[in-house]
């Protein structure tokens, strides 16, 4: 039964007459009596009676009536969803990141997103790499923003839409003697105190890596999560630590002359998924504020 038949027989219960439902539809009249006769036999009963005025709805016309009257209605709202939609006038774009992505690059994409399309919800959450890439693989993230490589099950249903290089800096106290230099080398951190990144964050593993390549064993005093509790300890002498230089004034922190610290982040969402137009408007908007290579490529 089709929506365009209800709407039509709509027309000729409220007009009462089917040469007035014709010209308000903007039909011929052999189309309403040749969709009426169809309707009828779908149904198995007549649902109106000819009368010298018109039409009347039989019993079983005024309750087919309340019912594609509700199914119109619905049909109307469902429409209407869609277009909203469509025309960023509702829905929830959900992305997930890491620290230094939302502390450094996310506020302002969120913010020119949200002032061009106020209707639409931004759920952000942030969390490590690993937990991103499994919440973007279980479609309960639209898009994520890691350290690449992915390590997580299913990586291959991944694709990376842009990347950003990005390098991890030192951060000391301004009464340190490092701070009077442009880089440092491994050593020169054998005796000081690290505050550092949770253990088993993308980002200590691959600091821990790069000390390890060059002999040293950093001496971690905290474990922190967040990147402004890192640069407060830092801060007030508790010790020095690493933080990505996006979230540093320009050529602040010291980079290694051992070789710099690098690493690759990544714009991800699932590869077999079509983004919402939130979520689409939402990825164009990041990508055109990121210092970005973009790709089309799975993990």
């Amino acid at each position: 039964m089709e929506l365009t038949a209800l709407r039509q027989f709509i027309a000729i219960a409220r007009e009462g007459h089917m040469t007035r439902a014709a010209e308000t539809l903007g039909v011929g009249q052999p189309t309403l009596s040749a969709m009426l006769k169809k309707l009828e036999a779908e149904l198995g009963t007549p649902l109106l009676d000819r009368t010298g005025r018109g039409v009347a709805l039989t019993a079983a016309g005024r309750a087919f009536l309340e019912h594609a009257e509700t199914a119109v209605r619905a049909a109307d709202r469902a429409t209407e969803a869609v277009r909203e939609l469509l025309g960023l006038e509702s829905g929830i774009v959900r992305v997930g990141s890491g620290a230094t992505v939302t502390t450094a690059l996310l506020p302002r994409c969120c913010s020119a997103f949200l002032a061009d399309h106020p209707g639409v919800r931004v759920s952000l959450r942030e969390a490590g790499s690993s937990e991103v890439a499994r919440d973007v693989l279980a479609g309960q993230l639209d898009l994520g923003v890691v350290t690449l490589p992915v390590e997580a099950v299913g990586a291959a249903d991944l694709m990376t839409v842009a990347t950003i290089e990005d390098e991890l800096r030192l951060v000391t106290p301004e009464s340190h003697p490092l701070n009077r230099q442009d880089d440092f080398a491994w050593h020169d951190l054998a005796t000081e105190r690290i505050v550092a990144f949770e253990a088993g964050s993308a980002v200590r593993r691959q600091i821990d890596k790069a000390a390890a390549e060059h002999g040293h064993t950093l001496s971690v005093v905290m474990e922190l999560r967040s990147i402004e509790s890192i640069r407060r300890m830092v801060s007030a002498g508790v010790g020095v630590g690493f933080v990505s230089r996006l979230v540093l004034p320009p050529g602040a922190g010291l980079t290694c002359r051992d070789g710099a610290i690098r690493r690759t982040l990544g714009v991800i969402r699932r590869r077999d998924h079509t983004p919402s137009p939130a979520a689409a408007a939402f990825e164009t908007r990041l990508l055109a504020d990121l210092p970005t290579s973009h790709t089309e490529t799975s993990q």
